[in-house]
């Protein structure tokens, strides 16, 4: 006769299973889902947007990556972050290194399933100087791209449904971040 203990402990088992599954956005998860049921693919297309003018230090938000010593800092341009109508969020990325030099971009994050980014333009000499043949990369968890899976995962979209955030929300979860 099978204890009462292990057939709650096997129901338990079989039950969390499923909802683990349906979170693909579980934290300190080391590999991606294959496969993601998803709705039928719908025809998407990228607006054009011109760039941003170039952030500036008061608007920027620390942001704080998890799991990675890192010799930069990450900053987000608050005011000019941008949730777009083809549900593109686009948003300038300073980077700065311990000596103070800095990089900038501007990039664009979708939430799509596996994630996907697309770098618009780089800052050089006081302005963004647009890429001609820039197209969207899948987003890596290697630690020198890892503020990328971050603003994926954890600010940008939200969990399973693979859709942008409103712009207040993805700004109040970076200022609570970076306090």
């Amino acid at each position: 006769m099978i204890k009462p203990i292990y057939l709650l402990t096997l129901l338990l088992i079989i039950l969390t299973q499923d909802l683990i599954a349906d979170d693909v956005f579980i934290p300190n998860m080391r590999s991606r889902p294959k496969e993601v049921e998803t709705q039928p693919t719908v025809s998407w297309h990228e607006l054009t947007m011109p760039s941003p003018p170039l952030p500036n230090n008061t608007d920027l938000i620390e942001l704080t990556i998890n799991r990675v010593e890192s010799p930069f800092r990450y900053f987000i341009d608050s005011k000019h972050l941008l949730v777009s109508d083809d549900a593109v969020v686009r948003y300038t990325l300073v980077i700065e290194s311990r000596s103070g030099s800095r990089n900038l971009s501007y990039e664009g994050i979708r939430c799509t399933p596996q994630g996907q980014y697309k770098v618009f333009a780089y800052g050089v000499n006081d302005q963004f100087i647009a890429l001609n043949e820039a197209t969207w990369q899948p987003i890596s968890d290697s630690s020198s791209e890892r503020y990328r899976s971050e603003l994926w995962q954890f600010y940008f979209c939200t969990k399973s449904e693979f859709k942008p955030r409103q712009k207040s929300d993805i700004l109040r979860l970076l200022k609570a971040e970076s306090r």
